[in-house]
């Protein structure tokens, strides 16, 4: 339990820290694009209102709130299921990747009512139009981690 709280902490830390930087002291939010090590990585900033790559923001107000209460509940639910079955390490990592990336969207939809997205990557030839941040890839990693590092072992046979 206590590798998951401090794995979920540090996760909210690291992704705040990077959006109040890139977006605040940069000022991403002003000039709208960066360009760090071109094509491969650039800032450019997206208030991201609904899901990923923006899916399901076409009512910004009541899906705000509804992907808030999702967040807190699959968030809440992780944690109680960590602290019931006391999962291997690597599960509980995962799960503190997913509630650090998850409450820390969280408080973007709180205080800037859209989660603040800025990293974008491509390659030569491409242009990747899609933004992203620290907590969408925490969620994504601790999702796909919990999928791995998750489950019933088969019984001996008896």
């Amino acid at each position: 339990m206590r590798v998951t709280g401090i794995v979920a902490g540090l996760t909210f830390a690291l992704d705040q820290f990077s959006k109040y930087a890139v977006v605040r002291v940069l000022g991403l939010d002003q000039v709208q694009a960066i360009d760090v090590l071109p094509p491969w990585l650039n800032f450019r900033m997206a208030w991201n209102q609904g899901v990923n790559f923006g899916l399901f923001s076409g009512e910004a107000g009541m899906t705000r709130w509804v992907l808030i209460a999702v967040a807190l509940i699959i968030s809440g639910w992780v944690w109680f299921w960590v602290r019931r079955d006391h999962p291997a390490a690597l599960a509980q990592i995962s799960a503190g990747l997913l509630v650090g990336g998850a409450l820390a969207n969280v408080a973007d939809r709180l205080f800037y009512g859209a989660v603040a997205d800025f990293i974008n990557m491509s390659v030569p030839g491409w242009a990747n139009p899609y933004s992203f941040n620290i907590a969408d890839v925490a969620i994504f990693a601790g999702a796909f981690g919990l999928v791995l590092f998750t489950g019933h072992k088969d019984e001996p046979a008896a």
